[in-house]
């Protein structure tokens, strides 16, 4: 019987994968209409003796999104009076959703990346994750790929869609 050959593993593939650039740590999304009378209105005067009175040591080296799950009609100093407090505490505050910080949080880590490593080689952006990966990562990936990478595909090796070919 002949030996079984893995030809993908032999190959001179690069496998760029955003989970290895999965920045570590606890995503915590803080909803403002906490602090809101009924969740709608915002007294100055109660919000920021709320703001005042909470526990911010609770997001110790969190990542955090501020977000509003009423329709309420926030003045924007409201979100950054949270931001004031939160601030020493968190790794990282966005205005948003989980998604939001997530995609900011791989602005930040894929900006930082030495991308010569891929220089002239056929790239694969690996497509499947267990961690969370919003469809934008893959969109600044690609993009800090493209100027390096011979060619791009994504998904699997075995299965790979072609994306870019360098000219």
């Amino acid at each position: 019987m002949d030996e079984i050959i893995n030809k993908v593993a032999n190959s001179s593939l690069q496998v760029f994968d955003l989970e290895d650039h999965y920045p570590i740590g606890i995503r915590t999304q803080i909803d403002i209409s906490n602090w809101l009378i009924e969740g709608f209105l915002l007294k100055e005067k109660d919000f920021r003796e709320a703001l005042k009175n909470h526990d911010w040591r609770q997001y110790q080296d969190h990542f955090v999104a501020l977000h509003c799950s009423t329709d309420a009609i926030i003045p924007a100093w409201a979100s950054i009076l949270v931001t004031v407090y939160v601030s020493p505490f968190a790794k990282k505050v966005v205005l948003g959703s989980i998604t939001d910080l997530e995609t900011s949080l791989f602005q930040d880590v894929l900006s930082k990346i030495n991308y010569n490593t891929y220089q002239d080689k056929a790239v694969i952006l690996k497509g499947c994750s267990k961690k969370s990966v919003p469809e934008s990562a893959y969109i600044f990936a690609i993009q800090h790929l493209q100027p390096f990478a011979k060619s791009i595909m994504y998904g699997e090796a075995c299965s790979a869609v072609p994306l870019y070919k360098k000219r």
